[in-house]
């Protein structure tokens, strides 16, 4: 049979066809999903193409804000261990916010960005302070380890230990894939062992 598209007027519901001579098919209710280039989620910006950029940046400007803070603190004559304790709950706690969904794929010019800020904390606070990446480090091996021990854990699959000589080949995946926590928490438990 001949179909042919008609459009509803006055309706959001677009297109649909119909078959010669025959009423229109009642339609469910749709909602319209708007696309988006870049959302945030849990305190993160997350775009359509996975660059973190976004989100760095926004990183970076709310640890800009916490640093003018810090210098004030230090200007009041604060200790060393107290800047430093400003430094770890007010501006290290965004800096490792969700560190291990977006920090492996951040491009190099994004890590640098966030390494700048560290070292301007530091040169504040007087004293040494972690590495972006050492607690990126540290974070996925301690979610790995949460995640070994959870066998109900959708991804606990994923780090069952394989025969000796075969230590290491865990998932082979994408590019992508390359720089997430699975790969890097996959690395972490090899060099421990």
């Amino acid at each position: 049979p001949h179909t042919q598209r008609q459009q509803n007027k006055g309706d959001d519901r677009g297109l649909q066809e119909t078959a010669e001579g025959a009423p229109p098919h009642p339609q469910k209710n749709r909602t319209v999903v708007e696309k988006v280039e870049c959302f945030k989620f849990l305190g993160i910006h997350i775009t359509d193409k996975l660059k973190w950029s976004t989100n760095t940046d926004s990183i970076v400007k709310k640890v800009h804000q916490r640093l003018f803070n810090l210098r004030r603190l230090k200007k009041f004559g604060l200790s060393p261990k107290a800047l430093t304790t400003f430094y770890r709950c007010k501006i290290e706690s965004i800096l490792s916010g969700c560190i291990t969904a977006w920090y492996g794929n951040c491009s190099a010019h994004n890590r640098k960005a966030l390494q700048r800020v560290v070292r301007s904390a530091q040169r504040i606070t007087r004293g040494k302070l972690p590495a972006l990446q050492d607690t990126y480090s540290t974070r996925c091996h301690r979610k790995v380890i949460k995640i070994i021990k959870d066998i109900n854990h959708l991804s606990h699959c994923l780090f069952t230990p394989l025969p000796y000589r075969r230590r290491g080949q865990y998932i082979k995946g994408t590019e992508n894939l390359f720089f997430s926590l699975y790969l890097k928490a996959i690395r972490l438990l090899n060099s421990h062992h």
